[in-house]
């Protein structure tokens, strides 16, 4: 087999079409149940995505097809590839005015976790990579990224505020075990005494303990926890390479002895599918030694809409109407509404019964408490290697 190139714009009266966004990203997301780069299951093992289209952005699209020769091929599993970026910068500000903080880093882009509903899924696109397999098979490291972020930190008009990590791709996803970088990314907030805010579904943060346990003492960190579901069989299928749910409660409960405050995160919620959910992860979180709890509903901004009902049509295509109708039910008769305050938790009737719902539970089982705002007063650039030390 291989990949051929072919124009997207075929037709000769689809000029004006391409012109307008809505109507180009409307034949896309038709078009993927259909996928030209559609992965038989076999081959996709451990994968949440069923195909490996190109992004929205690409004139071209590739079409997997025969090479003319009468050798029979077996077609190769997909295996994960792993390139490198050196980054000038790795501080990403944001404004969003529903988010808690204002900045992020990301020691990745892209994540063999491939949870088939991640948000960012997306953001591979830019790459000229597809938000499908390629977003989990093809992977981005930034080795120098503790050096950047250091250069940044010591830079005269930085003023700390806490930086949020996992925001975009998961930190402590598999290739970290070997990377370090995110590790690396740790050690050097731990030297500059600077706040941390970590979001994950990575045992892999287990190993950081001795660093996250020094900067909870010093109120520098708190460690967000995510759990979608407690169905092993469930987590499987929607998040392939994710730990399993008993994994996960034990890392919040390694954390909790350690010291660092963990809150979990419930997200996300997915209606008819993980909704019925709420209250026994709440509880499971809070016997683990969970201090508070967040929630959030499914989003499917852009690609994520088609492959995410390509996958309901191949693991659960009984629920998929049930699950989608909810889905427009809060966005207004679409399947995601990116508006600020709105995209992370729908509105409407069924939008409010899930926030009652686990507003009770959080408050009954004591999740309910905010934890600690980080402290910032203590950051400094530590010396550098040969530099005299200050008297004062």
């Amino acid at each position: 087999m291989r990949a051929n190139a072919t124009d997207a714009r075929e037709s000769p009266d689809s000029g004006f079409a391409l012109r307008l966004a809505d109507v180009l990203l409307s034949f896309y997301f038709r078009s993927m149940t259909q996928s030209d780069r559609y992965v038989a299951p076999d081959l996709r093992r451990g994968r949440g995505a069923p195909s490996r289209d190109s992004g929205r952005y690409e004139a071209l699209r590739l079409v997997d097809e025969s090479d003319g020769w009468d050798i029979a091929e077996d077609p190769a599993p997909l295996r994960t590839e792993v390139s490198e970026e050196r980054p000038r910068s790795l501080i990403n500000y944001v404004s969003s005015p529903d988010l808690s903080f204002d900045r992020t880093i990301n020691p990745y882009r892209g994540c063999e976790h491939g949870c088939i509903y991640c948000f960012a899924r997306p953001t591979h696109a830019w790459l000229g990579l597809s938000p499908g397999l390629d977003f989990e098979t093809r992977l981005v490291a930034r080795p120098d990224a503790a050096e950047v972020l250091a250069r940044e930190l010591r830079a005269k008009r930085y003023a700390v505020a806490p930086i949020a990590i996992g925001t975009n791709t998961d930190p402590y996803q598999p290739i970290e075990r070997d990377r370090g970088i995110m590790r690396a990314c740790l050690e050097v907030l731990q030297a500059f005494r600077h706040p941390v805010m970590i979001a994950t579904k990575g045992a892999l943060i287990e190993r950081d303990i001795d660093i996250l346990s020094d900067m909870a003492a010093q109120n520098l960190v708190r460690v967000g926890i995510t759990i979608t579901t407690l169905d092993a069989d469930l987590n499987r299928r929607m998040e392939p390479r994710v730990p399993s749910p008993a994994r996960r409660l034990a890392t919040i409960r390694r954390l909790s002895e350690a010291g660092v405050p963990v809150r979990v995160m419930v997200s996300p919620i997915v209606p008819g599918l993980t909704d019925s959910e709420i209250e026994p992860i709440l509880t499971a979180a809070r016997d683990a030694g969970a201090k508070a709890a967040t929630w959030a509903m499914l989003r499917l901004p852009l690609e994520v809409a088609p492959l995410w009902e390509a996958w309901m049509d191949e693991h659960y295509p009984a629920r998929k109407s049930r699950v989608m109708s909810k889905l427009r039910e809060m966005h207004g008769g679409k399947v995601y509404d990116a508006q600020f305050f709105k995209r992370v938790r729908g509105e409407g009737a069924y939008a409010s019964l899930i926030a009652q719902r686990f507003t009770k539970a959080r408050k009954r089982l004591g999740l309910d408490a905010a934890l600690p705002p980080l402290d910032g007063t203590l950051f400094r650039a530590p010396p550098r290697a040969g530099e005299q030390l200050s008297l004062f």
